[in-house]
């Protein structure tokens, strides 16, 4: 029941809440996102949603123009406060997460939750995804989650992808209250935020 519908109904309310602050935070971010380079304020990412869907995931651009896709050894993303990549407003934007903002958008399309699984890379077919990435992928993919809250960069991408399988069988409101306010200590705390890792 909370999975199918109040989950819903709850996305859209706080979304339309902190929507006005988020323009207002936009505006003054978007000034100084170009300012910098006179570049593109948003980055739009394809991800993979809920069964499978792919979306244009809303975010903040925080690298330079062009810049390239640089992984490490286990595929996850290479993030560490050294990036050349990244630009100097795009530091503090990743600090601070504001960068993820912009995806209330997706969560009023539909096409992201508030709370779920990090939204997923497209690098591979579906049919060449293993157990835990299709499990993770029966439920919308989130602006925070249950990796994000806890573990953020201090996991593997596979570790990652387990404990997210794991929160998708086990959805519930209490478990998504519970990550709503570790998230919130990850963001206050600065917790695990770089990951650049290449063992």
């Amino acid at each position: 029941m909370y999975s199918k519908f109040f989950k819903r109904a709850i996305d859209i309310t706080i979304s339309l809440i902190l929507l006005p602050f988020v323009v207002v935070i936009g505006v003054v971010v978007a000034i100084f996102i170009w300012a910098e380079d006179r570049g593109s304020v948003f980055y739009l990412a394809p991800r993979r949603g809920k069964y499978g869907k792919i979306f244009k995931m809303y975010k903040f651009r925080s690298m330079k123009m062009n810049a390239p896709d640089i992984r490490n050894a286990d595929n996850s993303t290479y993030n560490a406060p050294d990036d050349p990549r990244i630009t100097k407003v795009g530091k503090i934007l990743r600090k601070t997460s504001v960068d993820e903002l912009p995806q209330l958008l997706n969560v009023l399309t539909g096409d992201m939750s508030l709370i779920g699984p990090r939204p997923i890379t497209v690098n591979k077919p579906l049919s060449d995804y293993d157990e835990k990435r299709r499990v993770r992928l029966e439920v919308k993919p989130g602006i925070t989650g249950y990796s994000q809250a806890y573990f953020r960069n201090s996991i593997t991408s596979e570790e990652k992808l387990e404990k997210d399988a794991w929160y998708a069988k086990n959805v519930s409101f209490a478990m998504d209250l519970k990550i709503f306010f570790a998230t919130i200590r990850s963001v206050l705390f600065r917790s695990n935020i770089y990951n650049n890792s290449n063992e």
